[in-house]
């Protein structure tokens, strides 16, 4: 039944407020693009560590997860579990129009601001943006030339390498996720909470999108800062060459699992505006019957976030990086019975219960790739989370 035009950042603040009055596990929210709608909230989940590899289980409820990227560092532990599961009865969606609609057993939204208010951030958004150090510039350099060198010698064709940005929240998660999220929408956020911590999710890419047997998969490679022309993407031999050849191995992931034929590039080389930046993305889609698991088994991590050839470029990336990814470059989204959204865990936030708070950054390198632009991307694509401009530790 249609609800009324309540505000999505009132209504997750009085959803939180709901779950911590009446001693409810907390709330998770899916904004920008979500199973065809503008925003998914699920007023209650239960979010609990869990065994990665068994995430959905069969079910008619709502299912939220996130996972982490598999390959640690030794002497590096990531933030946060490995991999989270909850179920939820009930949950809100937001129509196009701005409608909320109920499912399952989901509170009316206009009771529930009614009676734990809509709340309201700092006014001063500045405090409710992370606090960065400054990340390891000469290690991210190193990687690069050290990937450059592979390449040259065959072991590999292209490689995704990240660097790792460390800080502290200054304000409340969810008050930290709203800020951002209202001054850089982008198409795959979220907000998971629980005991452990709190995922705040930014993400541009759609990792799986399934609807009964049909899946598709948008990998990105190819970045320009956002006051570019967006044309000088597909001008760019680098990343063309980047976009196509993880579009092959996507091809490959998904030909894992398809039905033989049913493999089909359905967009290449579309240009897409994200946070700070622009994007190169294409499409890939097909046919299969196996179960989540078994799908995103097949697929797993991203091939966006690896390299050619997959294996290979994770075990070269293992040694090259001085800390475990965590669920940068992993996934995070939800399962609705026999349909899976999934995004690519990018431009993404992982803060402990003290407050400290981790991001991945990162991007493709091929034969073309300079170490200096590399981190040049880097630093456009994580600018969102201080506002644009030079980054906070060039500023101190």
């Amino acid at each position: 039944m249609p609800g009324s035009p309540v505000p999505v950042a009132g209504l997750l603040r009085a959803l939180r407020s709901r779950a911590r009055s009446l001693d409810l596990a907390p709330p998770a929210a899916f904004l920008g693009d979500w199973h065809g709608r503008r925003a998914v909230l699920v007023p209650s989940v239960d979010l609990r560590p869990c065994e990665p590899g068994r995430l959905f289980p069969d079910t008619d409820r709502l299912v939220v997860v996130y996972r982490s990227f598999p390959d640690t560092v030794p002497g590096s532990p990531p933030p946060l579990p490995e991999a989270v599961r909850g179920e939820a009865s009930g949950w809100l969606t937001l129509d196009a129009d701005g409608r909320w609609t109920r499912h399952g057993d989901a509170p009316d939204p206009e009771q529930v601001v009614r009676h734990h208010g809509a709340g309201r951030g700092d006014d001063d958004e500045a405090t409710r943006l992370p606090d960065w150090a400054a990340p390891d510039r000469a290690a991210h350099a190193s990687a690069v030339v050290d990937c450059l060198e592979a390449i040259r010698a065959g072991e590999v064709y292209q490689a995704c390498l990240s660097t790792r940005l460390h800080g502290t929240l200054r304000a409340d998660p969810l008050e930290t996720f709203l800020a951002v999220a209202g001054r850089a929408p982008a198409a795959r956020s979220a907000y998971l909470e629980g005991g452990w911590g709190a995922v705040l999710g930014f993400s541009p890419e759609e990792y799986l999108v399934r609807r009964g047997d049909v899946v598709r998969s948008s990998p990105i490679k190819g970045t320009v800062p956002a006051d570019r022309d967006p044309a000088d993407l597909l001008a760019s031999a680098k990343d063309v060459a980047e976009n196509i050849m993880i579009v092959d191995l996507v091809r490959n992931d998904l030909g894992r699992v398809a039905e033989i034929g049913s493999v089909t590039v359905t967009d290449l080389l579309a240009t897409r505006p994200a946070p700070g930046v622009h994007h190169l993305v294409s499409t890939v889609a097909a046919r299969t019957t196996v179960d989540h698991d078994a799908l995103v088994a097949a697929t797993f991590p991203p091939a966006s976030v690896t390299g050619t050839p997959k294996a290979r470029a994770r075990d070269l990336i293992n040694g090259w990086e001085p800390r475990s990814r965590g669920l940068h470059c992993g996934a995070y989204g939800f399962a609705l019975g026999p349909d899976l959204e999934l995004a690519v865990a990018i431009r993404t936030l992982e803060a402990t219960p003290d407050g400290r708070v981790e991001m991945g950054v990162g991007g493709g390198i091929t034969i073309d790739s300079d170490p200096d632009a590399e981190w040049d991307e880097c630093v456009h694509k994580a600018a969102f989370t201080w506002g644009g401009g030079p980054p906070p530790w060039e500023r101190r």
